[in-house]
């Protein structure tokens, strides 16, 4: 997959048609990782790269517009002629109007507008001129621009399909610009959704749980390395507690090995590390999480941790509440708003962070 995603990077750099990947898949799975080793790829290859963690309750404008014009100053930079990046420095000054619409976009561009250029008020079409602007200067500098961004589905939808759109018009143009991204499964219906031919844009690379082998691989080979071992009921163990989720296995396997006293490490070593892993995880990782949510939110979690690990149907959820499921309806929409929940069928409501549901009983034992 990063094989792939790295001939697509430089089939655009080259003018050619070419579809860049875009991970989706629960938390802990890896896909930061993985988007960051595309990132210092492309970026070793001399790419110019707009790394941006897309935050809930921003507008892509605001997020947008600091970063590609730190992109551009860099690019102004090379060594060759520099008018294509002036001009997309103007369009991002005509851009950056948008402010009227965008109150968290700051503004504080120092450079002259382009009458008629990403100026027009409408995000659409002011940014397939931002964007086209910056692919032709990134073709005159012999270079590409490649937008990174993570957490892709905080992005509203209505945004979205602009930046599908935009991408859209530069590949027609065969330009030198293209994204990289990554988020939560219900990405791939929002893209969808805000337009139909973002497929036909972007590879959709599905990252999951480890298989059992790899899990395994994933705890055993670190500790051979260091010269120690770990017997397979330890391993087995481990696996069960993790469900093969990258992030875990990582805590699991640095709880393991500090409770261990010495070299095999044991079955009865990760019982111990289950409990501090376990501690661990809900003072940080799933706390922090829980805390950003509503009483509502928590009631409706807690009433999905009963039915247990997912996915469920909204009605099962709502019978559990003992309330219809109109009732709970925004509660629902709410919770996949904040990337807590998705749906992964018509109807039907998952956890989006692995082990939640464990969580949930743990902290509200009472149900």
């Amino acid at each position: 997959m990063l094989e792939r995603n790295a001939v697509a990077l430089d089939r655009i750099r080259a003018g050619r048609a070419a579809r860049p990947s875009v991970l989706y898949g629960l938390r802990g799975v890896g896909k930061t990782v993985l988007l960051t080793t595309m990132r210092d790829a492309a970026e070793g290859e001399g790419m110019a790269i707009v790394a941006i963690e897309a935050p809930e309750n921003r507008s892509l404008p605001g997020i947008l517009v600091p970063a590609l014009r730190a992109t551009l100053l860099r690019l102004d930079r090379m060594k060759q002629a520099s008018d294509g990046v002036k001009r997309a420095l103007r369009a991002l000054a005509g851009f950056a109007k948008l402010k009227v619409k965008y109150d968290d976009l700051e503004v504080g561009l120092d450079f002259d507008v382009e009458p008629g250029l990403a100026d027009s008020g409408d995000l659409e079409a002011d940014l397939a001129d931002l964007l086209v602007a910056i692919g032709e200067a990134a073709r005159e500098k012999g270079s590409a621009v490649v937008l990174v961004i993570d957490e892709l589905q905080y992005v509203p939808e209505e945004q979205l399909a602009a930046l599908i759109s935009a991408l859209h018009r530069a590949s027609q143009k065969q330009l030198p610009i293209t994204m990289i991204a990554a988020g939560l499964p219900q990405l791939v219906g929002q893209m969808g959704r805000a337009k139909s031919y973002a497929e036909r844009l972007f590879e959709f690379v599905s990252v999951g749980p480890l298989d059992d082998h790899a899990a395994r691989d994933a705890i055993r080979l670190p500790i051979e390395r260091e010269g120690e071992a770990v017997d397979d009921a330890a391993l087995d163990a481990i696996c069960e507690q993790t469900q093969g989720y990258p992030y875990f296995l990582q805590e699991w396997g640095k709880h393991s090995w500090d409770a261990a006293e010495a070299s095999p490490i044991t079955q009865d070593d990760v019982a111990a590390a289950t409990r501090s892993a376990l501690a661990e995880l809900d003072a940080s990782f799933f706390r922090v999480r829980f805390d950003r949510l509503t009483p509502a939110e928590k009631r409706y979690l807690r009433a999905m941790a009963t039915l247990g690990t997912g996915p469920h149907r909204s009605g099962d959820v709502a019978d559990a509440l003992h309330v219809k499921v109109s009732s709970v309806a925004p509660t629902r929409n709410s919770l996949i708003a904040k990337g807590m929940l998705y749906s992964p069928a018509h109807g039907d409501t998952a956890f989006t962070v692995p082990l939640f549901d464990a969580f949930m009983r743990r902290v509200m034992p009472e149900g």
